[in-house]
């Protein structure tokens, strides 16, 4: 791969939203989009679509030869928790779509970035420093101690639009990573190259999980669990669904923590695609409905007025994706590790987002290019 080429890789951006935001999408043997009106109301209303922007736009209609470029797409990963629990963003990723149309940049934010989240009237938050996976938490009260992750959201995207100076989201979702469990067992699991050794802080070798220790009951302690650890070698392998979904959870233990967690989601989400365009995924009707009706649970979507089929066909004609690293440190006050802070030249990457410049920034800053 020459060095233009690092970070990038060539398909069909909607197969790759497919591995990014649930699989809704039909594909034929040579990647072309199938959009039947059957198929179009079917995965289309499959989808739970909710206002995640605070601007009541999700149940409006529109058509999509008005999604048009530059455009942001803002993509949440939480683990499942119920209406009684404050969500916390897991994984949170920014999809940068120039005006023309023809590629996409991707990149992640770390989720210990200590950031300033905004003032919140819904919940009566008052603002203040934090790490930015709290920011859906502080959204998401909504009386009687019930929680809800789409105005949750909310709050994270404001926070996310301060930070990148992106003033709007053209789009956004919330994945839910038990749904996406889901989808790699409807593709019979995944194929994918583990680029260091790994060992699992939740997972048992035998994919149960490890017990909790008595004294962090309450979710106080950094290394809760005890007992066997499920180990990932370096190399390339078959892995079963709970398998690839723990590997790229793991961030404990590992030299740059969330940022070599970040870079592991990312391979994951290039091996999910790959797959899902290989034949015998999209050749196979029964496999093909089986991954589309697993992603229907594994997503909340927000098109601002268009369903995520218009998304599709909107972007059917780009083929080209960049995946970026923003360089960050470890903070402390102290010995106190306190999260995460990015390095100033983040600033310059920010404004070639804003102004629709980032392959000219990335030619100019390799080393924002994400290693594969």
């Amino acid at each position: 791969m020459s060095k233009s080429d690092k970070g990038k890789w060539r398909s069909p951006l909607w197969a790759r939203l497919c591995a990014i935001i649930g699989c809704v999408l039909m594909v034929t043997g040579g990647g072309a989009l199938v959009a039947t009106q059957v198929a179009v109301a079917r995965y289309a209303g499959a989808v739970d679509s909710k206002d995640l922007f605070g601007n009541a736009a999700a149940g409006a209609t529109k058509t999509s030869s008005t999604i048009k470029g530059p455009l942001n797409i803002l993509l949440v990963g939480i683990d499942p928790r119920d209406a009684n629990t404050a969500p916390l963003s897991d994984s949170i990723i920014v999809v940068h779509i120039p005006k023309d149309l023809n590629q996409a940049q991707i990149f992640s934010i770390p989720r210990d970035l200590r950031v300033e989240i905004p003032a919140f009237e819904k919940t009566g938050f008052q603002g203040g420093t934090a790490k930015i996976n709290a920011a859906m938490s502080y959204g998401s009260s909504v009386g009687n101690g019930k929680h809800d992750v789409a105005q949750g959201f909310e709050l994270l995207a404001k926070t996310v639009s301060q930070l990148t100076g992106i003033k709007k989201f053209d789009a956004g979702a919330i994945l839910n990573f038990n749904g996406f469990k889901d989808i790699v067992e409807a593709m019979d699991g995944v194929t994918m190259t583990i680029d260091q050794n790994v060992k699992s802080e939740h997972l048992q070798p035998n994919g149960k999980p490890r017990p909790r220790r008595p004294e962090c009951a309450d979710n106080s302690c950094d290394h809760p669990y005890i007992g066997p650890q499920k180990t990932y070698k370096k190399g390339t392998y078959h892995l079963e669904a709970w398998e690839a979904l723990d590997y790229v959870r793991q961030r404990y233990g590992l030299p740059r923590s969330d940022y070599d967690r970040q870079r592991h989601q990312q391979q994951f989400i290039k091996a999910m695609a790959e797959q899902a365009l290989s034949k015998n995924v999209v050749t196979n009707p029964i496999k093909l409905d089986q991954i589309l009706r697993a992603a229907g649970d594994a997503l909340i979507f927000d098109g601002n007025g268009h369903n995520i089929i218009d998304w599709a066909l909107a972007l059917r004609g780009a083929r080209d994706m960049t995946l970026v690293k923003l360089p960050g440190k470890s903070l402390f006050e102290g010995k106190q590790y306190i999260g995460e802070g990015l390095d100033e030249s983040a600033g310059g990457f920010f404004e070639s987002v804003g102004d629709d410049s980032i392959s000219t920034f990335l030619i100019d800053h390799p080393a924002f290019l994400q290693e594969l």
